[in-house]
């Protein structure tokens, strides 16, 4: 049984595919991986908005990018 079900699994899905959109071939495992982690991280701690679990996971992303930049 998952820790989430229901509308807010179906939020975090919507939420981590979103942060991945203007990604080529949706991301490398790795980095969904984290960012799941992360996506989850803010759901148990009461954010379950889709438009505020987005930002999460763009966030997010932008700071994997920029640490595999510097």
């Amino acid at each position: 049984m998952s820790e989430f079900e229901g509308r807010v699994q179906t939020v975090l899905d919507a939420a981590l595919d979103a942060a991945f959109k203007d990604i080529r071939h949706g991301g490398d495992h790795e980095s969904r991986k984290l960012i799941a982690a992360r996506l989850l991280d803010a759901a148990r701690s009461g954010v379950t908005a889709l438009d505020e679990l987005t930002s999460v996971g763009r966030r997010t992303l932008i700071d994997l990018r920029s640490r595999s930049l510097g």
